[in-house]
């Protein structure tokens, strides 16, 4: 959780979707982690798939802004 709030803490660049992808980045980086916490850890089925899920959603999500900020997609 550190991480991910240390992540989210920016500086404003004056570029709205620059800064979104940068804290949105973050934030999904710290789902993921917690996402596998509860694989490694937890005991509950139906958590496992959601986890699962958000591990791959995320995942997803966090190439495509990646793109964006490496000016690869509008």
């Amino acid at each position: 959780m550190a991480r991910m709030m240390a992540g989210m803490d920016i500086k404003a660049s004056g570029n709205v979707d620059r800064d979104f992808a940068t804290m949105m980045i973050a934030h999904h980086e710290g789902a993921i982690a917690m996402a596998n916490a509860e694989l490694h850890y937890g005991t509950n089925e139906q958590l496992h798939r959601i986890a699962q899920e958000i591990i791959v959603e995320q995942r997803q999500e966090i190439e495509a802004m990646q793109l964006v900020l490496q000016g690869s997609a509008p």
